[in-house]
């Protein structure tokens, strides 16, 4: 017999399964983009993040499943660490790639208005 714990877990879990399968398909997807990436000499460096967050998601949308059909709250708690983390890396990361960005633009933009007052018409 299911006590209310294990059917609010049920229920929560149900909640998100639709989530489950692009969980899944972005998990595998990031591992394969990282696999590829560690292919070249420069992605070899960064190749381990993406393989790592496809991880994350895949382990994360396991967990859900679980969390589905047992009603395991531990489970379901997993699940929410595992997506947190996820989140929390990819949030990182992307303000890192729009600083360098906005810092490389700066840059190249200082390099050509420097090259431009050289140049003498």
């Amino acid at each position: 017999m299911e006590t209310n714990n294990e059917t609010l877990i049920k229920e929560l879990a149900q909640k998100m399964q639709g989530a489950h399968f692009w969980m899944y398909l972005v998990g595998i997807l990031m591992i394969i983009g990282g696999v590829l990436e560690a292919i070249s000499i420069v992605g070899i460096v960064f190749a381990w993040l993406p393989i790592w967050l496809g991880v994350l998601l895949c382990m994360a949308a396991s967990s859900l499943n679980k969390a589905n059909m047992t009603g395991d709250a531990d489970q379901l708690q997993l699940m929410l660490g595992r997506l947190k983390m996820y989140f929390v890396v990819q949030g990182v990361v992307s303000l890192i790639v729009i600083v360098l960005g906005i810092v490389g633009f700066l840059f190249f933009r200082g390099f050509i208005m420097g090259m431009m007052s050289n140049h003498h018409f």
